[in-house]
């Protein structure tokens, strides 16, 4: 058994706290950035665009991740309380709003830059989504949040901030998902020549959303309400995001002259 004694904050002046869970979200941004850099360069593309498009992502993220956890896990409290919404270094963020926010913000910025189309840039922006999902989940590790159920296995771990009871760690499980995730979509990337339009974003759906609704079993409920329940409700919320994953690579398989995108 590992005893999980890690502090949620990282340096703590006093006055400043710089917390993992911080420092993770901004690595997976920055290193999302590094690759689209890349991704940009060797497809000719204007790196100029690229410092707007990782602020709105940014912000995407946040905003949608934000308002879904209000309006999926506790919509009641919110409505109650609306100013608590705004409250986001509180906690409270969920994947599956993350994911609108962020399909919003890549048509908005698409339709500003018509030499980055739609589908083009949030097929590529699936490396960096699933980099920065698997840093954001050793985030959760260490903010000791996100429980998995108790184990007898000797891989248990006992949050010592929270109970003695050794559980699941499915922050790494689900990081190590994302990160083996990330692999996958750049040997498609790398190899597939030329990119099916699609296939990198069904893709992505399908391994985000499959791990998600896969590693949630070994998860304890989050909220209340789930008790009983076949599903819990990030199970629920992953399977049209899943079924999407499966449709889009279809199609993108499918599409007479798929790859026929312009760089």
């Amino acid at each position: 058994m590992i005893h999980w004694r890690v502090q949620p904050e990282l340096i703590d002046f006093g006055f400043l706290h710089i917390r993992w869970y911080g420092v993770m979200f901004l690595l997976g941004f920055s290193g999302g950035y590094q690759i689209m850099q890349r991704v940009y360069q060797a497809e000719g593309k204007d790196l100029e665009p690229l410092a707007d498009l990782l602020t709105q992502m940014i912000l995407g993220t946040i905003i949608g991740a934000r308002l879904g956890h209000c309006f999926f896990y506790e919509p009641g409290y919110f409505f109650s309380n609306p100013l608590e919404v705004f409250k986001v270094w509180n906690g409270g963020l969920a994947s599956h709003g993350g994911a609108i926010g962020v399909l919003l913000v890549m048509a908005w910025h698409a339709k500003k830059h018509p030499a980055t189309p739609f589908l083009w840039i949030l097929d590529r922006m699936m490396m960096p989504i699933a980099l920065t999902a698997g840093l954001i989940r050793i985030g959760n590790l260490m903010n000791s949040e996100i429980l998995g159920k108790p184990t007898d296995g000797s891989w248990g771990f006992i949050f010592d901030h929270v109970d003695a009871i050794p559980r699941h760690p499915t922050q790494i499980y689900e990081s190590f998902s994302y990160l083996a995730l990330l692999g996958i979509l750049a040997l498609i990337y790398r190899l597939k020549k030329p990119l099916p339009p699609g296939l990198l974003v069904g893709v992505a759906f399908i391994g985000l959303f499959g791990a998600r609704f896969s590693w949630e079993f070994f998860k304890e409920n989050q909220v209340a309400f789930e008790a009983g329940l076949p599903l819990n409700l990030g199970q629920f919320l992953s399977i049209p995001f899943f079924i999407f994953g499966i449709g889009m690579t279809i199609w993108s398989l499918k599409k007479p002259e798929s790859g026929s995108e312009t760089t």
